[in-house]
């Protein structure tokens, strides 16, 4: 059983100060086991979490910093954090920075993206401000030109690349293509997404002396997850188990996984922020234990691909909740539709697939799904903007028969996110 004062704390504020939890919490015994906490439900979560009348939140906003979280233009999600607790998420996360190599003096570029409320380029930037290590920053951003920051790189003589592993490629694939290597750089650290072998291969080609390792896990909106140690290998983090509790739990019953090896839903609390709890919340990925309880206070897990919440293609996330507000919208020619998402690796980048499972006439299958990828391109404009880039397939429609989509053997319930990627890795 996991106990933690700061666990009792977090909840109690909750219950108090929060119209969502003190709802969702109603019945519960005055000092709740981890256990008997309900996992979040991400519709209700960001259905209370509103700019006005908020339900949410312990309190108004006073400072601090607010992001975009994955949302959409049609209906946005902001994660708010206040400014101790920025500088609380920022601090530890730069504690993991360390934990994962960072030297002294090294010269960072860093390629995340900014603005439009994105939170990693000003995460990074501040969480290596907190770092013990003393580096030099170079404030890039994911939008520079390759040819900026292969000047950036001779220069200032750079030895670390920070960015996704999209943006990191993309500059690859421009050294290569002008018959140039960056020897100079040792690290290239990545986050967003996962890394495969096809574009190690690639990074090794343009970067020869450079070791590719993630930067750390986190989300803007579950904050702290984990942090990559010289213990880990690809797609492993330890969590950090004095700020956040990381919970795995099987997918159809809901109870927590403690051995080793078997697959589950990541689920985060977060010990340090009050303003905007984060308790028992899906962080969208699956995930299982890579060694034994007990054996490491911040235990080591494996990312296995995404979870029902999302399906992440590149470094966007189309949202299930987004695709069936879309698909609502074409009703009438559609009849009775239901829906599920493939993501794939192939040819160094990611392709994601829409099946949908309808009566819609054949003659019509075309026309309606290029207006369905056109209408998703606009709830999600990040999707055109990589594919423009060529750093993502485009999005592709498979129309299939009824009733004819994977579900999950164990429950007969329907597959909203298939993920194959891990298994190309």
């Amino acid at each position: 059983m996991i106990s933690h004062h700061e666990l009792d704390t977090l909840v109690a504020v909750a219950r108090e100060l929060s119209p969502y939890y003190r709802e969702l919490y109603a019945g519960l015994p005055s000092r709740p086991t981890l256990e008997q906490l309900p996992v979040v439900e991400q519709k209700s979560f960001w259905a209370a979490n509103t700019q006005r009348d908020n339900r949410l939140l312990t309190g108004p906003l006073h400072d601090g910093m607010v992001f975009k979280s994955g949302g959409t233009t049609g209906e946005p999600k902001f994660s708010i954090y206040s400014r101790v607790e920025w500088e609380a998420f920022t601090g530890v996360f730069g504690m993991g920075l360390d934990a994962g190599g960072l030297q002294e003096g090294e010269r960072i570029a860093n390629l995340f993206y900014v603005g439009d409320l994105y939170s990693s380029f000003i995460f990074i930037m501040r969480s290596l401000d907190h770092a013990r290590a003393n580096t030099l920053q170079l404030p890039l951003s994911g939008r520079a030109d390759p040819a900026t920051v292969e000047h950036a790189v001779a220069d200032f003589g750079l030895t670390t690349l920070v960015g996704t592993p999209t943006t990191l490629l993309t500059l690859a694939t421009h050294y290569i293509a002008a018959g140039k290597t960056a020897p100079a750089v040792r690290r290239l650290l990545f986050g967003g997404e996962s890394m495969y072998a096809d574009q190690r291969a690639t990074l090794a080609r343009a970067f020869p002396n450079a070791s590719a390792r993630s930067v750390g896990y986190a989300s803007v909106d579950a904050g702290l997850l984990g942090y990559d140690d010289e213990s880990c290998g690809p797609d492993e983090h330890r969590m950090f188990s004095r700020y956040a509790i990381i919970e795995i739990i099987d997918e159809v019953d809901g109870t927590p996984i403690r051995e080793e090896g078997k697959v589950g839903r990541v689920v985060v609390t977060n010990l340090t922020r009050l303003l905007m709890p984060i308790i028992r919340y899906p962080a969208g990925d699956m995930a299982c234990w890579s060694e034994p309880a007990g054996s490491n206070p911040d235990r080591r897990f494996r990312l296995m691909g995404r979870s029902e919440e999302g399906a992440r293609v590149g470094p966007a996330t189309l949202y299930i909740e987004d695709v069936r507000r879309v698909l609502g919208m074409f009703h009438d020619p559609l009849g009775a539709t239901d829906f599920q998402l493939v993501v794939e690796h192939a040819q160094h980048r990611d392709r994601l697939t829409l099946r949908l499972a309808s009566e819609a006439a054949a003659a019509q299958q075309a026309t309606l799904g290029a207006a369905i990828v056109q209408r998703l391109h606009a709830e999600r404009p990040m999707l055109p903007d990589l594919i423009a880039q060529d750093l993502i397939h485009p999005l592709a429609i498979e129309w299939t028969a009824p009733g004819s989509l994977e579900i999950n053997e164990r429950s007969g319930k329907l597959k909203r996110v298939i993920d194959r990627r891990h298994e190309q890795r």
